[in-house]
């Protein structure tokens, strides 16, 4: 009994306090920003929107930061309501005017309005709002702690209207189609207040019109009957619209919907709304979108910019949202609060669906450590999780991106959560709802009754597991981008690279089993804030897209993974290609996507969901370049195929000779000259004429796998920091060699021998044929500390003037960006430049991501490239020393102590990331112990 009274008072209070912020009025057409200068702390100036942290202001837990600015009424405004829409104030807000409270919200990331009517004399009108950070809210959220700063200030748009005193106070809209999907209904609620002194008659007029103004619908729905002084009318209007276009991320069709406010028959108040027909039911295991069963393929996406922290400019909503269209994303999961309004305007025109979560986050999760001290079943919290979740539907509700409801983040199902979802459910019944829970095994896994459940971070087998269950499967983050192996990112940046090809092989498998709904990426920009004072913080580099909005490598394999086109095989002719094609449009039949083969238009009418065939002419030996343009005009999916024949180049042919002696064996070969030690076995010199081309080498080295995060203390891996720097690497340390023998043979000067290292022993072979080649084979028996490689080959070293990069690969992906680090050929200066921390602080770069350095090197020219043909170092005079191989080994070169590191490697996996295991995780080894073999040929022009 006392529980429940308690629970009562708590929400009495609650709703006496929020009671004036639940109205959201719909926006006229006349509206003036607030944004740009306010005065902070009543001396200083600061930027709205904007966080006073990012701004260089430190206002402590429990402190009250303070915000004014005059108002500017307009004459023409007298006699009207005035509303002041606040998009998002973190955590808790008072407004106040001339000194009187007209309002107050707690929860960031989320509108709320409030009436400043009464307060305003007229004269020199005063703006006042007063912020706390780490609220109740705030806590709830993890928001601070997640952003590894205090999230405080006015941190989205500020704006200020007028309406008439009899107004439209909410208009809530959705659709419905019949049975065929033919023909539709749009549900209008629309509800008018009456803020005047006196009773008062209103109409409405409805009219819809589609995307090139012709009118579809015009309605008047008669009298609401008389309102009461200060009270509300609220009305339901159902309107049937014959064969409307239907609205899909691959269609994202929009009308506009015109609401006209008449009293007397004049038109007092006008809003504009746009409108997308689309229904989304769940059938057995699958979410169906007018009628059709659905694959989700997307993103997790944080409000992030490293100089405006979770402030963001309004460009940016719509340039983030363009980037993952354009890298065939059709779904975004607002991690972890709900998006602006103009990120969900971008979705609703250039087609995304959205999951929009609600700003709760591990409630009962290891990750929060303040659930060490608070109970997650106390009732006290139920007002402010319901009121986060309402605040979301409110802001959302009328956008028809958004087709799911998130309750909230990584969290314990409770009793609390049980009325969460009802409170949902009833009060938006046309969407489905997620929590983002574990579905299955024994971690976080409650029984979570949401309409879709969720899975964080399968393995390969997890599509499989998810066709098993009675529900639709989300997952709601998957394949984890390399992050938290911070020191070995920053080593080779060609781990990102690496991330691809499991990518593709990973969601080959969601697309095949019905019952899994999709997933989204972790994550989708890198989590990174440069604090005033010079302290960088975050989650680090987590996203395929940088945190200026720069495309790293994973982005080109997340637009393979998610292609909407997928050649599932070539049979090749002399005359043509015949491709097998999957057309993995949810929607789209192939005969509205562009399609050319070298420029030719070709046509394929393969419906959405099918696989078909396309038969492509072709010339011999000359490969054939397939692109697919999507009818939103940007390139969905390429292929080049039927690859060329390669002549081989012919060699010049050198007379071999060699001499030795205690130290050493010499070898000449026209203009090359080796020195061999004798004492340790390793090429100490190679030589063209005067230039030195190698210092040393090849030696055997072993990489050893590496997931230092940079060891900053954290609760819940949020560790990037400055002080990450890149690791050194080195060959095994060489004791001697032994029965080193010489030999002469019409193949060439071979020299074998046995060397022993520190960490193992095994033999090792060069032979110097008279085409220019020196090639290297061992076979070491490894007994060292360092059992799990990340690679191992053998180590050159050359005169740190070798500083041009150029290289030949095979690779998942026939087709790259030239500005792609993966790319299968290209060429990489190595421009290392000494770093004072991991990134440039508070510099936005102004190249792209690929030349970004540290004193490794470019990310371009250290990084790993996989499974090369050829790869080659040069300096400015046309000195050259080139690796040639079959596609199974990987090149890497880097600066170091005043040489450049070269490593052909033999084996190399895709790095030590945590988060993601199978099948990204495949192909690791254990070396303690065992005899590791290998191949090098290094040709001389």
């Amino acid at each position: 009994m006392k529980k429940n009274i308690l629970t009562l008072i708590y929400t009495l209070l609650f709703t006496a306090a929020m009671a004036q912020t639940q109205r959201l009025s719909p926006r006229p057409e006349e509206v003036i920003s607030l944004n740009g200068s306010w005065t902070f702390q009543h001396r200083y100036p600061i930027q709205v929107p904007g966080e006073w942290v990012m701004q260089g202001f430190t206002v402590s837990e429990g402190e009250t930061a303070v915000y004014t600015r005059p108002l500017n009424i307009p004459a023409a405004w007298k006699g009207r309501r005035i509303k002041i829409r606040f998009d998002a104030v973190s955590s808790h807000a008072r407004v106040k005017v001339n000194g009187i409270q007209t309002g107050e919200h707690e929860g960031g990331f989320v509108p709320f309005e409030t009436d400043i009517t009464s307060a305003l004399n007229g004269k020199a009108d005063t703006l006042t709002v007063e912020v706390q950070a780490l609220t109740i809210s705030d806590y709830l959220a993890c928001t601070s702690q997640y952003a590894v700063h205090t999230v405080g200030g006015l941190i989205r748009k500020v704006s200020m209207y007028a309406l008439p005193e009899v107004n439209l106070s909410d208009i809530s809209l959705h659709t419905t189609f019949d049975a065929l999907y033919k023909n539709a209904t749009l549900h209008i609620a629309a509800t008018i207040a009456n803020e005047s002194t006196m009773p008062a008659n209103a109409a409405l007029r409805f009219t819809l019109r589609d995307a090139a103004g012709k009118t579809v619908l015009q309605s008047s729905a008669g009298i609401m009957g008389k309102i009461a002084a200060g009270g509300q009318s609220a009305g339901n209007y159902q309107f049937s619209i014959r064969t409307p276009r239907h609205w899909t991320p691959e269609t994202p069709y929009l009308y506009q919907l015109q609401v006209e406010l008449l009293q007397q028959g004049k038109i007092t108040e006008t809003t504009i709304s746009t409108v997308g027909f689309r229904q989304v039911n769940i059938q057995g295991n699958e979410l169906l979108v007018n009628g059709k069963a659905v694959k989700l393929r997307g993103v997790n996406r944080h409000d992030v910019h490293p100089l405006t922290g979770r402030s963001i400019a309004a460009p940016l909503n719509r340039r983030d949202a363009l980037l993952f269209r354009d890298a065939n994303c059709n779904y975004i999961r607002t991690s972890h609060y709900p998006p602006s309004e103009e990120f969900l305007e971008a979705a609703d025109e250039l087609g995304l669906f959205v999951e929009s979560e609600a700003a709760l986050t591990w409630i009962q999760h290891g990750a929060s450590p303040i659930w060490k001290l608070w109970d997650y079943k106390d009732e006290k919290f139920l007002p402010y999780m319901i009121q986060a979740n309402a605040d979301n539907i409110r802001a959302g509700r009328n956008h028809p991106s958004v087709i799911i409801w998130s309750l909230g983040n990584e969290s314990l199902w409770s009793p609390l959560w049980e009325k969460v979802l009802a409170f949902v459910k009833k009060t938006d019944p046309s969407r489905p709802t997620t929590f983002h829970d574990q579905c299955w095994g024994g971690f976080n896994n409650a029984g979570s009754k949401a309409d879709i459940a969720v899975y964080h971070y399968p393995g390969i087998n997890g599509p499989a597991k998810a066709a098993t269950s009675g529900r639709p499967v989300l997952f709601g983050e998957y394949a984890h981008l390399s992050c938290y192996n911070r020191r070995e990112l920053a080593t080779d940046p060609g781990i990102r690279s690496a991330y691809n090809a499991p990518l593709i092989t990973f969601y080959d498998s969601v697309y095949h089993y019905k019952g899994c709904l999709g997933g989204a990426i972790w994550s989708g920009i890198d989590d990174i804030f440069h604090l005033p004072g010079g302290q960088i913080a975050g989650y680090g580099p987590w996203g395929p897209v940088d945190a200026w909005r720069r495309p790293k490598p994973e982005y080109t394999g997340m637009k393979k993974a998610y292609a909407p086109v997928k050649i599932l095989q070539v049979q090749e002719t002399n005359d043509y290609l015949q491709l097998t094609i999957q057309n993995r449009y949810d929607f789209t039949s192939l005969k509205d996507v562009k399609i050319t083969a070298n420029g030719q238009l070709l046509h394929a009418a393969i419906p959405a969901g099918a696989t078909g065939t396309l038969r492509i002419p072709k010339k011999e030996h000359a490969p054939v370049h397939i692109t697919f343009t999507d009818p939103r005009g940007f390139i969905c999916a390429e292929e080049i195929t039927g690859a060329a024949t390669v002549m081989p180049v012919p060699r010049p042919v050198y007379a071999l000779h060699y001499t030795e002696n205690n130290g050493a064996v010499f070898i000449r070969q026209g203009p090359y000259s080796y020195t061999i030690s004798k004492t340790k076995g390793i090429i100490t010199c190679l030589r063209k004429g005067q230039d030195t081309l190698l210092q040393q080498g090849p030696v055997f080295s072993v990489v050893p796998a590496n997931d230092d995060d940079g060891g900053k203390p954290n609760v819940a891996g949020e560790t990037y920091q400055q002080n990450i720097y890149p690791l050194k690497n080195y060959p095994l340390y060489t004791i001697f060699a032994k029965d080193i023998k010489t030999t002469q043979s019409d193949a060439g000067i071979r020299i074998d021998m046995h060397v022993t290292y520190t960490s193992g022993s095994g033999r090792q072979s060069y032979l110097i044929t008279p085409a220019g080649e020196l090639i290297t084979e061992y076979a070491v028996h490894y007994t060292g500390h360092d059992t799990l490689p990340y690679q191992y080959g053998l180590l050159l070293q050359l005169p740190v003037r070798f500083n041009h990069l150029s290289w030949k690969r095979t690779g998942a992906l026939s087709v790259s960006d030239t500005t792609d680090i993966g790319r299968s050929s290209g060429t990489a200066m190595l421009h290392a430049t000494q770093l004072n921390a991991v990134e440039p602080f508070g510099v936005q770069p102004s190249g792209l991501w690929k030349d970004d350095a540290n004193e490794l090197g470019s990310n371009d020219f250290r990084s790993t490239k996989h499974t090369i043909l050829q790869a080659a170092l040069s300096d400015k005079t046309g000195n050259t020393v080139q690796a040639v191989s079959d596609g199974r080994q990987h090149s890497r070169s880097w600066l170091q102590d005043g040489a450049v590191q070269w490593l052909l490697a033999d084996y190399s996996n895709n790095g030590s990331e945590p988060f993601y295991g199978s099948p990204h995780s495949n192909g690791k080894i254990n070396i303690r112990n065992k005899t590791l073999q290998g191949k090098l040929i290094v040709q001389l022009p």
